[in-house]
């Protein structure tokens, strides 16, 4: 069995930080989603892996390689727009010849992983398995009505009254007999080639479509929420580990990896956190469920909860929580009453002031 892991995709829900990188890059308590991908492939014992990229094709390569840190062999396919999944496994067409292969998400972090999926695709044989959970509401995905005997019957993509509430969360499996459902299809209302619309071709000229279900920690990280909600699944299963230099004036209390070249002066760390290499934390409370990112700032101030990109920098901030702070960005306190509020926003970004 292959892989196809697709990469490529706008990331509009996290804009502005998807206008500079790919989504799939974001980090989970420091480590890119899309490494998590990977590393599941990879322990489920595929080998060949296809990765779909588009217009930040060049970062996830230098972020990914060849594979080869995973034990993979990796072959980029370039997606020229973002036309949807199925048009994906309509170009990795000769990369996937005939055999059967896994379709993942590249920005999908399941916390389980999928060898045992892979396993049963492999015995079962069925022209395609799809992989789902129920979730409260599911308008914002695609939605399987499954049978008694774990068939699926109908896909929808994002229906406005789902016949339940088993969404598709990005993990398929499919034998061939997909690239003529691909083929057969015609672009959505939206302008892509669906997978659903693909799956359901395959249901309705009488093949075998399989669902399996999982109530497992499972996130598509494709919106700042989610993305905190994996970076806590993440660390809630790191161990402890100090290879920086913490200094006697600080406290560490449960979980925290402090990695070399971090520094830590006059602060209290709750984990648990990470915190990268090259970090400099002073006078400051960190944590519980925060990753501070390699070469970031932290001076007199209070962060729980949150996700620091590489070389931000918060200097006097009283506390932040929930937060997600991209590369080399400054948050700092203003030389302005405490009732004025300044801003300098990208195009698309969110901000919530507490009045």
């Amino acid at each position: 069995m292959k892989a196809l892991v697709l990469a490529g995709g706008t990331g509009s829900r996290l804009r502005p930080f998807t206008h500079t990188r790919a989504k799939q890059l974001l980090p989970i308590a420091n480590r890119p989603v899309v490494h998590y991908a990977l590393q599941a492939i990879a322990d489920a014992g595929i080998e060949e892996v296809g990765v779909v990229v588009g217009s930040h094709a060049d970062e996830i390569r230098r972020a990914v390689g060849d594979g080869s840190a995973f034990g993979l062999c990796l072959t980029y396919l370039h997606q020229a727009e973002p036309l949807g999944l199925a048009h994906a496994v309509l170009i990795a067409r000769d990369f996937l010849a005939d055999d059967d292969f896994l379709l993942y998400l590249g920005d999908n972090y399941l916390e389980d992983g999928v060898a045992g999926f892979v396993r049963r695709a492999e015995a079962g044989r069925d022209a395609a398995r799809l992989l789902l959970t129920p979730v409260p509401d599911p308008t914002a995905f695609g939605v399987a009505e499954v049978d008694g005997d774990g068939l699926v019957r109908r896909l929808e993509e994002k229906p406005d009254r789902p016949r339940s509430d088993l969404a598709l969360i990005g993990v398929y499996a499919f034998t061939p007999a997909v690239h003529e459902a691909v083929r057969a299809i015609r672009p959505s209302g939206r302008g892509e080639l669906e997978i659903t619309h693909a799956v359901q071709w395959m249901v309705d000229h009488g093949l075998a479509v399989r669902a399996e279900t999982t109530t497992r920690p499972w996130r598509d990280t494709g919106s700042v929420d989610d993305l905190l909600e994996a970076n806590r699944h993440v660390l809630d299963r790191m161990e402890g580990r100090v290879d920086g230099k913490v200094d006697p004036d600080s406290v560490l209390v449960g979980r925290v990896r402090i990695e070399e070249g971090a520094v830590v002066r006059g602060s209290r760390i709750v984990g648990p956190v990470v915190v990268g290499a090259g970090a400099v934390i002073s006078n400051s409370s960190v944590g519980p469920y925060t990753a501070i990112g390699e070469d970031c700032r932290i001076d007199d101030s209070t962060i729980g909860s949150s996700v620091l990109l590489r070389g931000a920098c918060v200097d006097g901030a009283s506390r932040i929580e929930e937060s997600l702070i991209g590369r080399e960005a400054v948050v700092a306190t203003a030389p302005r009453p405490a009732h004025v509020h300044r801003l300098v926003l990208g195009d698309h970004s969110k901000v919530q002031l507490i009045p």
